[in-house]
C-alpha cells in the first residue's frame, strides 16, 4: 500500500500513454455522433475518410463565409485588390447584425482587417463589406460565390447572402463544406488568421475572440469557421495537421456549440490515429543509363524528380511496392525531359500513384555529316 500511495505523477502518467498507445483510437461510426451531418476529408488528396449523411442539404451558417474567403484570397491573388486597400462600410454591409464588430456607415478599415474580422470573430458586416469592395454590391459577389462553387463541382450548394444569415434556399452539405475548405487552404496565408485566438482592431477598442475553442485545446488545430443560426443548429470546418497529414472535419446541425466541437474532435481523432503520409522515394532501377541507338551519344540518364506524399492507412507501409517501366534501348532524337518510362506506387497490389520517367540530356540523332565529322576527327588525331 505504502508502494501505490509513493508512485510519482510522470510514472502515472507514462502509463496512461501507454495505454492509450496500446489502444489507439477505434473507428468511428456515424451513431456516436451527435451531429446528423459530418464528413473527415484528407485535405492534400479529398479522399473522404469518413462520412454521415455527407450529402444530405442543410444550411451552414457562418461557414458559409469560407467561400467568400475564397473569393477574396483569389481578388487578392489576381491583384485585384491588396491587403492594405481601404474598405468603406455601407449602410447595408453595417445592418447586418448577429455576430459583427458594429461597422459604422462610413468606417474605414483596410482589406487585412475586415478579413482577420470575418474569420476571428465571424463578423457577418465585415464579409458584406468584403463583398461589396471586390463586387461592387453583395448581389454581385454572391453570384460569384455560386459560380465557384459550380466550378468546384458543388452540387449541394446555393448561396443566397455572402455570411451565412438564415435564409431560404440558403443551403449547402457537410461534403461540399469539405471541397471549399480544401479550397480555402490553398491559400496558406488564410492560416495565419484562422489560427488566431485573440487580438483587436481599432487601436484596442475592439477585442476578437476566436469562435473556434479548438484552437485552446485540439493538438495540430489550424483553423478553420464555425457558424451558429437558428435553422442551421451549431456547426464546424474544423482544420488540423500533425506529422504532414492535413485533415478537414466538417460537422453541421449540432444542438450545441459543445456537441460540435467534441463531434470534431472525434473525427480528426480517428483520422490521425488510423491515416498517416507516406513519403514516396525514388527506386535506384528508376535513374539509370539507358542505350541510345543511331545517336551522337551512346547512353542517356533517366531521372525522375519527385517530391510527394501519399495518404495511407498506419501498417500499411510494408505493402507498398514499386514497379519501374523503363525500354531497353532508346532511338535518337531524344530531347531533354522526354517521358521514357513511369514508375507505379502500388499498395497491395492496387495501383495508388504514377509517376513519369524522363530523359536527363538530349541526344541528337546521328546523320551522315556527323559520321564524316567523327571519321576526319578520328584521322587527324
Amino acid at each position: 500500500m505504502y508502494y501505490l500511495k509513493t508512485i510519482s505523477c510522470s510514472v502515472v502518467l507514462a502509463i496512461l500513454i501507454g495505454m492509450v498507445a496500446v489502444f489507439p483510437a477505434r473507428a468511428v461510426t456515424e451513431s456516436e455522433l451527435n451531429a446528423p451531418s459530418a464528413v473527415l476529408m484528407d485535405a492534400k488528396t479529398g479522399t473522404v475518410l469518413f462520412e454521415k449523411s455527407a450529402h444530405e442539404v442543410r444550411p451552414c451558417a457562418s461557414i458559409t463565409k469560407v467561400m467568400t474567403l475564397i473569393l477574396v484570397m483569389e481578388a487578392i491573388d489576381q491583384k485585384k485588390i491588396t491587403w492594405n486597400d481601404e474598405v468603406t462600410t455601407s449602410s447595408h454591409a453595417s445592418s447586418m447584425g448577429g455576430s459583427d464588430i458594429w461597422l459604422e456607415p462610413g468606417e474605414i478599415m483596410t482589406v487585412e482587417e475586415m478579413v482577420k474580422a470575418t474569420i476571428v470573430a465571424s463578423a457577418n458586416d465585415a464579409a458584406v463589406a468584403l463583398a461589396e469592395h471586390i463586387c461592387g454590391s453583395e448581389e454581385s459577389f454572391v453570384i460569384e460565390m455560386n459560380k465557384k462553387a459550380k466550378s468546384l463541382n458543388m452540387k449541394e450548394t446555393v448561396f443566397k447572402n455572402c455570411n451565412g444569415l438564415d435564409e431560404d434556399g440558403h443551403v449547402t452539405s457537410a461534403y461540399d463544406v469539405a471541397i471549399m475548405s480544401r479550397e480555402l487552404l490553398k491559400h496558406k496565408e488564410i492560416l495565419q488568421f484562422s489560427g488566431i485566438w485573440m487580438d483587436e482592431l481599432r487601436d484596442g477598442k475592439t477585442q476578437l475572440v476566436n469562435t473556434n475553442k479548438l484552437l485552446k485545446s485540439y493538438q495540430g488545430i489550424t483553423g478553420l469557421k464555425t457558424g451558429t443560426t437558428s435553422k442551421a443548429g451549431s456547426c464546424i470546418s474544423a482544420t488540423a495537421e500533425r506529422n504532414g497529414l492535413s485533415l478537414i472535419a466538417v460537422v453541421l446541425g449540432c444542438s450545441t456549440g459543445k456537441d460540435r466541437f467534441t463531434d470534431a474532435e472525434r473525427l480528426l481523432d480517428y483520422g490521425f490515429s488510423e491515416y498517416s503520409m507516406y513519403q514516396v522515394q525514388v527506386p535506384q532501377e528508376a535513374v539509370r543509363e539507358i542505350p541510345v541507338i543511331g545517336g551522337m551519344e551512346e547512353m542517356t540518364q533517366s531521372i525522375c524528380r519527385l517530391n510527394d506524399h501519399l495518404l495511407i492507412k498506419k501498417g500499411e507501409e510494408a505493402a507498398i511496392k514499386n514497379e519501374v517501366y523503363l525500354p531497353s534501348a532508346l532511338e535518337a532524337p531524344i530531347e531533354k525531359g522526354d517521358v521514357i518510362g513511369k514508375l507505379i506506387i502500388k499498395n497491395g497490389g492496387k495501383q495508388i500513384a504514377e509517376y513519369p520517367i524522363a530523359a536527363a540530356a538530349s541526344v541528337k540523332e546521328m546523320n551522315f555529316n556527323d559520321v564524316m565529322g567523327l571519321f576526319l576527327n578520328a584521322m587527324a588525331s
